[in-house]
């Protein structure tokens, strides 16, 4: 008997060797109707308390916690229900830890609310916890009007899917001999189709003159048989796909007013020259309405877009991410870890038993990907190691590892406003050509001995 109760002894010194971090830390529990929220026991006496969502429940909790001498708070990111509180508690100057529910999960056992917030408690208390990044309230605001404006762009696929399943329905081929639905030809012909016109010979005098497809061909693709819910089907389509222009239209501006915003900040109320630097004479689909870059250069006092395979959208979808200041990641492959472009190792018994990425739905991570797949065809530096690296570890190794570049490319440039330099490159490429050369030229001497 005393010799089990030795050992009950020593399991307990064992569970209390954690070091008190953060003496004045709270745990709250996030959901859609309510909040629950522990704070150390000998603070007051009923320490776990469940609030509501509405906005004056807010502020109690946050003068609970002040009364309780709480300084800093740790919350799980659960879907957007974390926002409103996030911020009412940083007004109040508490410190707020956001975090992964990943690092939060309890261990086995019953499952309560309450107990879920004790344990983030337990948790931010021993400092066991890492603050998610989150850039500054301006970019924060910038990040959700653009994330707005890539769910509508998403939606304009599904309208023109719906015009083509119309169109096709009563035989009408137009997405055959047009390359694309939404361009100009085509949507005159899809308005006057809504508007009652049948006949083919008429339809045919709205199509551009730059359309390559022989008249003959489009004059057939416009025969079919024409019926009255298909006509009705393709009237609303093209109403949505014609709404979400309009919508798509809105959020540029407003994006434009937000970047005008930031811009001020950093260069002391000077944006007069700005606007007309952004402006622009003609834009192509799915563009924005202004350039990006007389904005992105003047708050982060170098131009990003002058990296190989950066187009608007890959630099301002990383500028609305990430801010201005990088200084939450000490170095370039942190960054590039938590975009998602950093192998997951997985070690057991001194094996690397999995280094895939993970699998992460980020932003960045998407855009990169995109710029890195652009560098395909690109006639420079960065296009002959994709390619290159292509050969070697295949298409789908070869984007993450080119994607991967390019974050610390950025990162760089973003730290020690240093402009993209292409010649370490442009060295490496030289000095792989001449390897390549030595190569096959000894190859070639071999060749000549054995003939």
């Amino acid at each position: 008997m005393g010799k089990s109760t030795k050992k009950t002894r020593s399991k307990k010194q064992n569970l209390n060797e954690f070091n008190i971090v953060n003496p004045n830390a709270a745990g709250i529990d996030v959901s859609s109707k309510d909040y629950v929220v522990s704070v150390p026991a000998d603070r007051d006496k009923k320490h776990i308390r469940t609030f509501g969502a509405f906005t004056c429940d807010l502020k109690i909790i946050a003068n609970w916690l002040i009364e309780c001498g709480i300084d800093t708070v740790a919350m799980e990111s659960t879907g957007v229900y974390w926002k409103q509180l996030f911020v009412v508690l940083q007004e109040h100057g508490i410190e707020v830890f956001l975090v992964n529910s990943r690092h939060v999960k309890n261990v086995t056992g019953k499952k309560t609310d309450e107990e879920d917030a004790h344990w983030i408690m337990r948790l931010h208390t021993c400092g066991l916890l890492v603050n998610s990044f989150q850039p500054e309230e301006e970019v924060r605001t910038l990040r959700e009007i653009l994330r707005q404006r890539k769910s509508i762009n998403d939606n304009k696929s599904i309208a023109v899917n719906k015009m083509v399943k119309a169109l096709n329905s009563m035989n009408i081929k137009l997405n055959m001999v047009l390359s694309d639905l939404t361009s100009v030809s085509g949507q005159k012909i899809i308005s006057a189709i809504n508007s009652g016109e049948r006949c083919p010979d008429e339809l045919i005098k709205l199509v551009h003159y730059k359309v390559k497809t022989p008249r003959e061909d489009i004059l057939k693709a416009l025969e079919g048989v024409w019926r009255e819910e298909c006509l009705f089907e393709l009237k609303l389509a093209q109403e949505y796909y014609q709404f979400l222009q309009k919508q798509m239209s809105e959020c540029d501006e407003k994006i434009e007013e937000q970047l005008l915003l930031i811009a001020a900040k950093y260069n002391d109320g000077d944006i007069s020259e700005l606007k007309k630097k952004a402006a622009k004479k003609h834009t192509r689909k799915n563009d924005f309405s202004f350039s990006v870059r007389p904005y992105l250069k003047g708050i982060l006092g170098i131009d990003v877009c002058e990296i190989y395979g950066f187009s608007d959208e890959t630099s301002l979808t990383l500028f609305a991410e990430t801010g201005s200041n990088l200084d939450s990641f000490s170095t370039a492959n942190r960054f590039a870890s938590w975009v998602g472009l950093a192998p997951n190792n997985k070690i057991s018994g001194g094996k690397v038993i999995s280094s895939h990425l993970p699998r992460k739905k980020h932003a960045i991570k998407r855009v990169l990907i995109q710029s890195a797949n652009s560098l395909y065809r690109s006639d420079n530096a960065l296009g002959d190691c994709y390619r290159r690296l292509k050969s070697r570890i295949g298409a789908k190794a070869a984007k993450c590892a080119m994607a991967r570049k390019l974050a610390i490319i950025y990162y760089h440039m973003v730290t020690k406003k240093e402009a993209f330099n292409v010649e370490l490159f442009e060295q490496h490429q030289a000095s792989f050509k001449e390897k390549r050369i030595k190569f096959l030229e000894k190859q070639l001497s071999e060749m000549k001995k054995v003939a």
